[in-house]
C-alpha cells in the first residue's frame, strides 16, 4: 500500500494508465500493421490524415478543460445523488446547469463548423499531391469518413469533461479504457482487411459508440441539467467563460502547431515517405507524454476543488508530489523507448527504415520531455480558471513555424527534429517555468480559506482575465 501511495496509483490513475497503456499497445500494433499493409507512400498519407483530423483542437478551443474546471468549482456547493438527481445550493445548481447548456450549444456549432471547414481543406491538401506519374492513393473515402467521425466525437466531448468536473474522474477513466479497446479492435480490423487508411476514422467510431452507451446511463442527470431553468443565476458567457476559453483555445492551437505541424510541412516539402517517418516517430513520443501525463490530468478536478476551497497549501503539496511522479514516469518510458528505437535497425531493419534515426529520435524525446513539464505546469494554473501561458504558447508556436520553414526544406526530418527541440527546450520550458514561479508565489501568498476575497487580488494582476466568480 505504501508503494502504491508513493507512485500515486489511485483508482483514476490506474484506469487512465490502463486506457493509455492499451492505446500504446494499440499504437504499436497499428505501427506494425502499417509497415506490413501500407506502402511508404500510403504511410505518409496515413499520418498526414491523422494530423489534419487533429485540427479539431481548433474548433474545440480547449473548451473541454474549461468545462471540467467550471463544473469542479461549482460541484463543491451541490450534492450529486446516486439516483442522478442533484440538490444543494440553488445558485450553484443553476450555474452548474448553465455550464452544461452553454457547452452543449458551443460543441454543436463547433462540430458543424469543423465538418464544413475540414472537408474541403483535406480535398485541396491531398489533391495537390496528386500529379501525373505519382503513386495513386485512394484517400477520398477515408478522409470523408474521418471528418464525419470527428464531428461526432467532438460533439461528445463536453459531456465527458462535465462529468469529470462533477467528480466522476474514475468513471470517465474507466470509460476511456473501454473506448481504447473498441478503437484498437476496429483499427486493426481495417488494417487486416486491407483498408488501412480507414483506421483513423474507425478509431473515432469506436470511441463514439462506447461513449454514447456511457452517456445513456447518465441520461437522467444530463437531461435534468440540460432542462433546468438557469435564468439569471447561470454563468455569464461574456464574463466567466469566454475570457478563459479563448485564451486556452489559442494555447491549444499553438500546442497543435508545436507538434503536428511538422508532418504536413514535411509532407508538402519533402514528400510522403519522410512525412511517414516523422509521423511514426512523433506518434511514439506523443504516447510517451500521454501516458506520463495521467498522474497530473486525473488530478485536475481535485486541484480545482482545492482552489474553490482556497486550500492552497494542500494544493501545492498535492501538485508537487504528483509532478514528481509524472516526470519520473516520463523518464522511465523515455529511456526504454529510446533504447528500443536504437536497437530496431539491428533487430527489424524494415521497421527501422519507417522511423527517423535514433539520434533524431533522441532530440524528439528531449523536446517532448520539456513539453511534458510545461503541460504539467499548465494544467495546475488552468485549474484557477485562468490561462497565463498564452504568450508563452504563441512564442513557442511562432518559433516552431519559423524553424520548420528554415530547416525542413534543406534538412528534412533532421531540421524538423532540431526545430522541435530548440522551440521546446530552449524557449518553451524556461519561459513556462518563470511564469509558474511568479504565479505560485502569488497563490501561496493569497488569503486562507476564511478570507477568500483577497484571492482574486493576489492572482488577477498576472493574467488580467476576469472570471466573475464571486465565491
Amino acid at each position: 500500500m505504501k508503494l502504491i501511495r508513493v507512485v500515486g496509483m489511485d483508482g483514476a490513475v490506474t484506469f487512465a494508465l490502463l486506457a493509455r497503456g492499451l492505446n500504446i499497445v494499440g499504437s504499436v500494433g497499428t505501427v506494425l500493421l502499417v509497415v506490413r499493409y501500407l506502402s511508404p507512400v500510403e504511410q505518409g498519407y496515413y499520418y498526414a490524415l491523422l494530423s489534419l483530423v487533429s485540427l479539431q483542437l481548433v474548433f474545440e478551443l480547449g473548451f473541454s478543460f474549461v468545462i471540467q474546471q467550471l463544473a469542479a468549482h461549482e460541484c463543491v456547493h451541490v450534492e450529486l445523488r446516486e439516483d442522478g438527481s442533484v440538490g444543494g445550493d440553488r445558485v450553484a445548481l443553476a450555474r452548474l446547469a448553465s455550464i452544461l447548456q452553454i457547452s452543449m450549444r458551443w460543441y454543436s456549432w463547433a462540430s458543424l463548423a469543423m465538418g464544413l471547414v475540414l472537408t474541403p481543406l483535406g480535398v485541396v491538401f491531398f489533391g495537390l499531391r496528386a500529379s501525373p506519374g505519382s503513386v495513386h492513393v485512394a484517400w477520398q473515402g477515408p478522409w470523408m469518413m474521418a471528418v464525419a467521425a470527428s464531428m461526432a466525437g467532438l460533439w461528445c466531448l463536453p459531456f465527458y469533461g462535465f462529468l469529470e468536473g462533477c467528480g466522476e474522474v474514475r468513471t470517465v477513466a474507466a470509460l476511456r479504457l473501454r473506448q481504447a479497446l473498441a478503437a484498437n479492435v476496429l483499427a486493426w480490423t481495417a488494417m487486416l482487411l486491407g483498408h488501412g487508411l480507414y483506421a483513423p476514422a474507425l478509431v473515432i467510431v469506436g470511441q463514439v459508440g462506447v461513449g454514447l452507451m456511457f452517456l445513456a446511463n447518465r441520461r437522467r442527470l444530463l437531461a435534468g441539467l440540460l432542462g433546468y431553468p438557469a435564468c439569471e443565476a447561470g454563468l455569464s458567457w461574456t464574463d466567466e467563460v469566454w475570457p478563459f476559453q479563448w485564451r486556452i483555445g489559442v494555447s491549444w492551437m499553438c500546442s497543435y502547431l508545436t507538434v503536428q505541424v511538422f508532418i504536413p510541412i514535411v509532407f508538402a516539402l519533402r514528400g510522403p515517405v519522410e512525412a511517414g517517418q516523422m509521423g511514426m516517430s512523433l506518434s511514439v513520443t506523443g504516447y510517451m507524454t500521454v501516458l506520463a501525463l495521467v498522474w497530473i490530468s486525473t488530478k485536475a478536478t481535485p486541484f480545482g476543488q482545492l482552489i474553490a476551497k482556497r486550500d492552497f497549501s494542500a494544493l501545492d503539496q498535492s501538485f508537487f508530489r504528483t509532478l514528481s511522479q509524472s516526470v519520473a514516469a516520463f523518464a522511465i518510458i523515455a529511456a526504454v523507448a529510446t533504447a528500443a528505437v536504437a536497437a530496431i535497425p539491428f533487430v527489424a531493419p524494415h521497421l527501422g527504415s519507417r522511423m527517423v534515426p535514433a539520434w533524431m529520435f533522441a532530440m524528439l524525446v528531449l523536446g517532448a520531455g520539456a513539453n511534458h513539464v510545461v503541460q504539467c505546469l499548465a494544467i495546475l494554473l488552468r485549474c484557477f480558471k485562468r490561462e497565463p501561458f498564452l504568450v508563452q504558447s504563441l512564442a513557442v508556436a511562432a518559433l516552431t513555424l519559423l524553424l520548420a520553414a528554415a530547416l525542413v526544406p534543406k534538412l528534412g526530418n533532421a531540421g524538423a527534429c532540431i526545430g522541435y527541440l530548440l522551440a521546446n527546450l530552449a524557449v518553451g520550458l524556461p519561459v513556462a517555468s518563470l511564469i509558474f514561479a511568479r504565479t505560485r508565489s502569488r497563490y501561496l501568498a493569497a488569503a486562507p480559506p476564511s478570507q477568500p476575497g483577497l484571492y482574486a487580488a493576489a492572482f488577477e494582476p498576472l493574467t488580467s482575465n476576469a472570471s466573475g466568480d464571486s465565491r
